[in-house]
């Protein structure tokens, strides 16, 4: 049961997939909304995305438009997944949050006192 709720890690970051459960994307993760990217795989990615604007000047060059489509979403993707890495990394070194120390207050106490009951008092 514990697996269901396990993180699938990725060379990339980790999926956010339902375990067990089929890929959409057929691996094809730089696309995947479901990709949480981990920060220190920047230069991985980067690498990605030189890579396919490499792959669409060849697409174009050699007239496969239907190739050069998909590398596109592809770069588009990678340079998301590029954004959410810096939104990630900027947000951890951003300066710690003081919260303060909480506050001690003294024990208050109170002593509860009852009248006595005293012979003429009695009612």
């Amino acid at each position: 049961m514990q697996r269901n709720f396990e993180r699938r890690k990725l060379s990339l970051g980790t999926c956010g997939r339902a375990y067990a459960t089929p890929c959409i994307h057929e691996h094809a993760c730089i696309r995947c909304p479901l990709l949480r990217p981990d920060p220190a795989q920047r230069p991985r990615l980067a690498e990605i995305r030189d890579n396919l604007t490499a792959r669409i000047g060849e697409a174009q060059r050699e007239g496969w438009t239907g190739e050069a489509e998909g590398l596109r979403v592809s770069l588009a993707a990678a340079g998301h997944k590029l954004a959410q890495m810096d939104e990630i990394t900027a947000h951890r070194r951003a300066a710690p949050v003081h919260l303060g120390m909480p506050g001690h207050l003294p024990a208050v106490s109170r002593t509860v006192t009852t009248a006595a009951v005293l012979p003429g008092n009695a009612r």
